[in-house]
This record gives structure tokens, C-alpha cells and sequence, in this order.
């Protein structure tokens, strides 16, 4: 489905959102109530790009550990952005954490926006080693 996605991604010209993505691809956000197979989540894309990404916070610890385990399995298919088991963060959550939900801004809407690479747009420029 991801590269299903990323190939589709490309062809958009306009601006548009994606919604409820699948939990397969969203090990860290909650699922929908109108569907347990459904995220939270959404992705704003324009030219193409994805220009931010924005999600509920999975704050179930039961729910979140099976997430990590099948992200785990993934991983050891080959799947390098498969997300590591975190087993401290499921602690964590085991504790409590309030709902919460975030949205993250893409260095490509600022690379849009002035028309030049992204790598001229960076917030926090690469660090360089000193020769």
C-alpha cells in the first residue's frame, strides 16, 4: 500500500489531503472510532510532495506494543522505515498519557514556497565536519 501511495503521491499537481490512513502505515497513531483499521492521521500533499503530516497520538499501551511487534517483523524483512520496538515507550504509556496529537510541517512547503531546493530551505542546515 506505502508504495502504492508514494507512486500515486508523484502524479497529484494540485493540493489535496489524504486521510485515515491504514494502522499498517501508521504505527503511531490512533485509530479512527469509525474504523478500527483506520488512523487518525492525515498527510497535506501539493506538486507531489507531502508538505505535512499531522496525526492523534496513540496513547493505548496494549495497542501500541502489538503496533511495535509488527513493526519489528517488518524490520526484519527488510524494511528500513519500520518503526524500532520501543519497549520504555510502551511503559511509559502504561502510566498514562492524555490524548494528544501533533502536526509537523515538511521542509518542502518552505521549498515550494520559495521555489528553490529544499536543501536552501532548511530551518537547521546540514552540520559539516571541519576538514
Amino acid at each position: 500500500i506505502d508504495n502504492l501511495w508514494k507512486y500515486c503521491r508523484k502524479k497529484i499537481s494540485g493540493p489535496g489531503f489524504l486521510v485515515n490512513q491504514p494502522v499498517e502505515l501508521s504505527p503511531l497513531a490512533k485509530r479512527s472510532e469509525k474504523d478500527q483499521s483506520q488512523t487518525q492521521k492525515f498527510q497535506v500533499i501539493m506538486a507531489g510532495s507531502e508538505m505535512g503530516n499531522g496525526y492523534s497520538e496513540l496513547n493505548d499501551p496494549l495497542d501500541q506494543a502489538q503496533r511495535f511487534k509488527e513493526q519489528e517483523k517488518l524490520r526484519a524483512q527488510g524494511d528500513e522505515e519500520a518503526q524500532m520496538n520501543d519497549k520504555d515507550f510502551v511503559e511509559m504509556l502504561e502510566y498514562g498519557m492524555p490524548p494528544t496529537c501533533g502536526f509537523g510541517l515538511s521542509e518542502r512547503l518552505f521549498s515550494f514556497l520559495c521555489n528553490k531546493p529544499a536543501r536552501e530551505c532548511q530551518i537547521f542546515p546540514l552540520m559539516r565536519p571541519k576538514l
